[in-house]
């Protein structure tokens, strides 16, 4: 979560609430929200560049940020985590702002699932990352954006395109956390664009009904496993929800949760293949159900496949709320990512052969 010099300021610009009254900026304009971390002196101040256009007509942002020593791994490359997050922070700015301008209930967009990702090239320390997002389609209670991430390294000015994903949210009441609020639908350039975004949505919708079947499946520990199984490198995270986490409804934003699920997925490649690894793409990120400030959850991966040059990582989030110990721990996320194994040069190294046992072979099948 962001922690501002100007506390009204981010409120009016990701939560459109009731707040004082200020003049309203004009469509199309550009805002600069200037951010300070939490708890550190003389944190250098980040800037985040926001494009805002016509709510109702393919409303689009873009945030800015340089990366820093502290968002990459030991060798410079950018944590594919970190760039999730943006990904993320940008499709609930603007699916808030969309879905606050009607009148009604004020609402917060809650991530629901993320489509495919894929990590086209690494990005770096020192380079700056362009997050871009556009609406690109409305149903009546969810919303689906679109996200382009650019790298530019400010020394040369080179830009690469490294990152495309797609999101969807569902709008819910800040007075009923339990209520979802009708979507204000968008301007379509044809017939044939909203056809398209329809046949997105009901294929996304029954992919979630799909794998929610899988939802009772844990990850059970070995002791003294045999190198390159399973049981060798599956790994877990605990992690407690704290209000920096949350939005304003007090669940946990989408990026926070998929930041830990990559560092997780990342540790399993790495002690799988003991070299550099990065994220190459991730498959369907599935929000089953909200995780509420409180509650501890466990982050857990385990190797499902791999091949000459590649790793792919199932990974489970459980959430277990502590105040409400008589809901018990329930299965809130689920996906699948893959990471390549990168030698001193930074390219592409074998990954060693993944030992696969019966019993795990049967249950992979199952």
């Amino acid at each position: 979560m962001i922690f501002t010099t100007s506390f009204t300021t981010v409120l009016e610009a990701v939560y459109p609430i009731d707040l004082p009254s200020k003049p309203a900026a004009p469509p199309d304009s550009v805002h600069f929200i200037t951010t300070r971390g939490s708890g550190v002196k003389d944190e250098p101040r980040r800037k985040l560049k926001m494009s805002i256009s016509n709510a109702q007509a393919t409303p689009s942002i873009q945030i800015c940020r340089i990366m820093r020593p502290d968002d990459a791994n030991i060798v410079g490359n950018v944590h594919g985590g970190t760039i999730l997050k943006m990904i993320e922070e940008a499709g609930c700015i603007i699916g808030t702002r969309h879905c606050n301008t009607q009148t009604g209930d004020r609402c917060v967009a809650a991530l629901a699932r993320v489509e495919r990702t894929d990590f086209l090239h690494p990005m770096f320390i020192g380079e700056v990352a362009h997050v871009s997002a556009e609406i690109t389609y409305t149903s009546k209670h969810s919303v689906e954006v679109q996200v382009n991430v650019l790298s530019e390294n400010i020394v040369t000015g080179a830009k690469k395109l490294t990152n495309k994903a797609t999101l969807w949210y569902v709008p819910f009441s800040l007075q009923n956390v339990a209520k979802i609020v009708e979507v204000p639908p968008i301007e379509y350039s044809s017939p044939e664009q909203e056809e398209a975004g329809k046949k997105r949505y009901e294929a996304q919708k029954l992919e979630r009904l799909e794998t929610k079947e899988r939802n009772g499946e844990i990850i059970m520990s070995v002791s003294l496993p045999e190198p390159y199984t399973v049981a060798f490198s599956q790994s877990s995270l605990i992690h407690l929800i704290g209000p920096s986490d949350c939005t304003l409804h007090g669940f946990v934003h989408g990026g926070v949760t998929m930041k830990l699920m990559d560092e997780v997925a990342g540790i399993v490649a790495a002690r799988h293949c003991k070299t550099n690894i990065v994220t190459a793409s991730v498959d369907a990120i599935n929000f089953h159900r909200k995780i509420k400030k409180g509650c501890v959850i466990t982050i857990s991966g385990r190797m499902t496949f791999t091949s000459n040059k590649s790793m792919e990582i199932e990974v489970f989030v459980d959430a277990d709320p502590l105040v409400e110990a008589e809901k018990g721990k329930y299965r809130a996320v689920t996906a699948f990512f893959t990471y390549i194994s990168l030698d001193k040069d930074n390219k592409p190294h074998p990954v060693p052969p993944l030992k696969v046992s019966n019993a795990e072979l049967v249950c992979s099948v199952i």
